[in-house]
């Protein structure tokens, strides 16, 4: 039995996830989706929620499990699990990024988004200066994040997507080849994103090598629309 920790991406949830744990956990693993701070059901003020706090949420969390965990981070957050691998190296088995940023060493989210210039949502991003956040106008949750995907899954959307901090996509990472270096990682590359296209997902992965890399022929948002498929994946690992 392996324990999966499920971390969600920009303006999402927990609720990304609840079509995967239950295929999780019927091939017989535990399965773990949480809220970041400020995200979901976990109502910290967005305007204080930091990256250092977030990833200490994450390290919290694998401290209180028995073994290791395998860090699956969507989109966004996958910034957020290389730098708990940093911070918990024998913690972890192993590092999935799925359509994620993986990003090197003294380097930003935010410089890799910018040359992601065929990316769909970036005219849609609603900027809250007084929160120090962001949201995504709901116009492009459809054909930007969920083409694939039935439409129970956008009327949801507006419904639970909220507010994301912007303070975590301009803060550099902090990253050693002594701890994060160590920690196995693979990536989920999905072909027809068009949130994080495949031309920044291959950028990524070719910069920071994975010991393999996955394809799946989907949106953003394959926990949606191919859950099986990508519970395929993941129990390969």
């Amino acid at each position: 039995m392996k324990t999966f920790i499920l971390i969600h991406g920009s303006w999402h949830s927990a609720w990304n996830w609840h079509r995967i744990v239950p295929l999780l956990e019927k091939a017989g693993h535990k399965a773990i989706a949480i809220d970041l701070p400020g995200m979901g059901r976990d109502k910290t003020p967005i305007q204080e929620v930091k990256m250092k706090s977030t990833v200490e949420k994450i390290c919290a969390l694998m401290d209180n499990i028995p073994g290791k965990v395998i860090l699956v981070g969507h989109s966004k957050n996958g910034i957020m699990i290389s730098q708990a691998a940093e911070y918990r190296p024998d913690k972890i088995e192993k590092l999935v990024y799925l359509a994620a940023y993986l990003i090197p060493n003294g380097k930003t989210q935010r410089e890799y988004s910018i040359q992601d210039t065929e990316g769909w949502l970036k005219p849609y991003v609603t900027q809250h200066p007084e929160t120090a956040s962001h949201t995504l106008q709901n116009e492009i949750y459809k054909e930007g994040l969920y083409h694939d995907c039935d439409d129970t899954i956008t009327e949801l959307a507006k419904v639970l997507l909220s507010h994301e901090p912007v303070e975590s996509g301009i803060t550099p990472l902090e990253l050693t080849d002594e701890n994060f270096g160590r920690v196995s990682r693979v990536y989920i590359e999905c072909t027809e994103d068009r949130a994080v296209t495949p031309f920044i997902q291959r950028k990524m992965y070719a910069e920071t090598p994975c010991e393999k890399v996955y394809q799946l022929a989907t949106s953003h948002s394959p926990f949606f629309s191919k859950p099986q498929e990508l519970v395929d994946i993941l129990i390969q690992l």
